[in-house]
């Protein structure tokens, strides 16, 4: 039986230009990106061509200002070209998701002198950022985070290892949150680094269960020189700019995640309407049909509430709490979804010709990135009832 593209979402965009660069992005997914996804995924092959399409078509830069070769576009309609890409290879979807987080610091909250020498090439310019938050050691904890920078003259030098890096070892810069103070989240400041610094290099990615053709590894600093003039808001400030970044980051998540689940359920309906058993479709069977429609109805959701957070988000207003809701239901609904489309499938679903096993066990990474689901549960809480008692 064929594989099953998937279909294109009846979307409610603000403008025509909105509407016209879906149609592009569709078209630029349809043409680049799914012929080779499933054959490099399983290569492990990350398609770092794709990204130099995605800048050269204005992709990688959407939600920033245009006066740095952003495309000026709301979140509204940023978060719905991931969710596209993200239908198509997830790889390509979270890697333009992580690029976005780390431009956040420079874009948000650096000089307009930096803003100018740095923004325009990592807006679209054909690099690709990461975001060096986590380490081995300081995962959900991030205010731990041992990574130093000790101030030497105009320089900072970095010392330190950072774990679980998306593009790590292959990114042109990094956003690095290292310890310039004392301990505890005030003590922590963002800088910009190249990639190609002297004394950064990444390790050999790690060997995951699925996002194979994303490399995830560690990255050393070992003695990196950066001028101050590489520094990213004030001293100190580094932890409030990486959860500012964090909390636009969950809503990236949440629509990869929708845009995996969406391709899930493509998957099972197209196969539920060819198979047949006992003389009849499956697509038949009441079982099946009460499935594919808890299947729809949970995405639709989750396409809902990650739009209304990034609504609130384009309006300027506070979004954490709705942002962490979004990551927590999209991505359990992309669990959920894709875990129910292998069972449609059956013994086909287990296999790698259809390619619902590999949106199930990619479906896993996305319950766990830019804060465990247990993290969102706890910032939501936090928001209902104040924080915990010490």
């Amino acid at each position: 039986m064929p594989d099953h593209a998937p279909q294109p979402v009846d979307r409610v965009l603000p403008t025509d230009e909105a509407r016209d660069l879906i149609s592009l992005v569709r078209d630029i997914a349809q043409r680049e990106i799914a012929p080779k996804a499933a054959e490099e995924e399983y290569a492990g092959h990350f398609p770092r061509e794709v990204f130099r399409l995605l800048s050269e078509s204005g992709l990688l830069g959407l939600p920033y200002a245009g006066e740095y070769g952003g495309g000026d576009q709301p979140y509204e309609v940023y978060l719905q070209v991931l969710e596209e890409l993200a239908a198509v290879r997830l790889t390509v979807g979270l890697g333009v998701s992580v690029h976005t987080l780390a431009c956040h610091a420079l874009a948000h909250y650096g000089t307009k002198e930096q803003q100018v020498e740095h923004l325009p090439a990592m807006l679209g310019g054909g690099l690709l950022g990461a975001y060096c938050l986590s380490e081995a050691s300081s995962g959900s904890d991030a205010a731990s985070l041992r990574t130093k920078a000790r101030r030497e003259g105009g320089d900072w030098v970095i010392n330190g290892t950072k774990a679980w890096i998306t593009h790590g070892g292959i990114a042109d810069f990094y956003t690095v949150m290292a310890r310039t103070g004392a301990e505890g989240p005030r003590g922590i400041t963002a800088f910009l680094v190249p990639g190609d610094a002297e004394g950064l290099s990444g390790v050999t990615p790690e060997k995951k269960m699925g996002m194979t053709g994303s490399p995830t590894a560690q990255v050393h600093l070992d003695g990196v020189r950066v001028p101050d003039e590489r520094r990213l808001g004030e001293e100190g400030q580094g932890f409030a700019i990486a959860l500012s970044a964090l909390d636009s980051g969950r809503l990236g998540i949440a629509a990869c995640a929708i845009g995996l689940a969406q391709a899930a359920l493509d998957q099972a309906v197209g196969y539920a309407t060819e198979r047949a058993q006992f003389g009849r479709p499956i697509s038949d069977f009441e079982g099946l049909r009460f499935m594919l429609a808890d299947m729809a109805t949970q995405i639709e959701a989750g396409r809902a509430l990650y739009l209304a957070a990034a609504r609130l988000r384009d309006a300027g207003r506070p979004f954490g709490k709705q942002a962490a809701m979004a990551k927590l239901h999209c991505t359990d609904t992309a669990m959920k979804v894709t875990t129910d489309a292998v069972q449609v499938l059956g013994g086909y679903g287990y296999t790698a010709d259809f390619p619902v096993e590999r949106y199930m066990r990619e479906a896993k990474a996305l319950q766990i990135v830019e804060g465990t689901n247990q993290i969102q549960r706890m910032v939501i809480a936090r928001h209902l009832v104040g924080p915990e008692s010490r």
